[in-house]
């Protein structure tokens, strides 16, 4: 089963809107382990979970499904949404914001009490499944005017809020998920709270968790801690080369220079 470390009582939470059908909506930065928890907590309720990364061309036909020929002639196929509707499973939207406003338009319906998912090219009205669950997520850091989730589609949501897990809970995940001892994840838990602490860089994103898992695999490959630092979790946090050699000094603080360590 999918490792999931919980860090408050999202599992209960979560729990209680799929036992009432109630829709649910994930806030919180990158790499804080959203998607990790609908995989587990699909796993944990035994039900399928088709996940969709949302981008600004993703249509409605992309989610409800669209036409296409085959040998036999014209067909219809259904998107994700649809088979969620249609086997009781679990559709998770991932970045639901980054989804043109004429898309997300039919998620109304299944996120209230209709549960109904109408679709226009064939002329059905399904009614959603038992075991059903619509479930969105979105990074609250990147919402703008253009890209935020109208209140009238929020309130529809049950709403998680996730950040970053405490110290002890993040060493325990990098442990697990890469098989690095615990010596190892605390230093690199030390050099993420300590990213996460810098106010003089104009970083779009903190280190996340799975950046130190990235690098906690890197080392446990072979690589020297400050190359592996680089390459896993400094380079992926900016394209600055400054705001790199700058990350870097914080690094080094923690491992050492590589002269230091010769």
């Amino acid at each position: 089963m999918t490792f999931y470390q919980p860090v408050g009582n999202e599992i209960e939470l979560f729990q209680a809107a799929a036992d009432n059908g109630l829709p649910v909506l994930i806030k919180g930065p990158t790499g804080c382990g959203k998607t990790r928890f609908v995989r587990y907590i699909a796993e944990k309720l035994n039900r399928p979970v088709y996940t969709v990364a949302c981008h600004d061309d993703l249509t409605a036909a992309d989610l409800v499904g669209r036409h296409l020929i085959g040998p036999e002639g014209t067909y219809w196929q259904d998107g994700p949404l649809t088979r969620a509707v249609r086997e009781g499973g679990i559709c998770y939207l991932d970045e639901v914001v980054e989804a043109r406003k004429d898309t997300t338009v039919v998620l109304h319906p299944l996120a209230d009490d209709r549960r109904e998912l109408p679709i226009e090219r064939t002329g059905e009205l399904l009614t959603a499944a038992p075991g059903f669950m619509l479930v969105v997520s979105y990074n609250p850091g990147y919402q703008s005017l253009l890209k935020g989730m109208k209140p009238s589609t929020r309130q529809r949501f049950v709403s998680l809020r996730f950040d970053y897990p405490s110290e002890e809970a993040e060493q325990t995940i990098v442990t697990e998920e890469s098989g690095c001892d615990r010596d190892l994840a605390k230093q690199l838990v030390n050099l993420a709270t300590a990213l996460r602490n810098l106010k003089d860089h104009d970083l779009e994103e903190a280190a996340s968790t799975r950046l130190l898992i990235h690098t906690a695999l890197l080392i446990r490959a072979g690589l020297p801690a400050a190359e592996a630092c680089r390459a896993g979790m400094i380079e992926p946090l900016s394209d600055d080369e400054a705001t790199v050699i700058s990350l870097m000094e914080v690094v080094y603080a923690v491992f050492g220079r590589p002269e230091e360590t010769r």
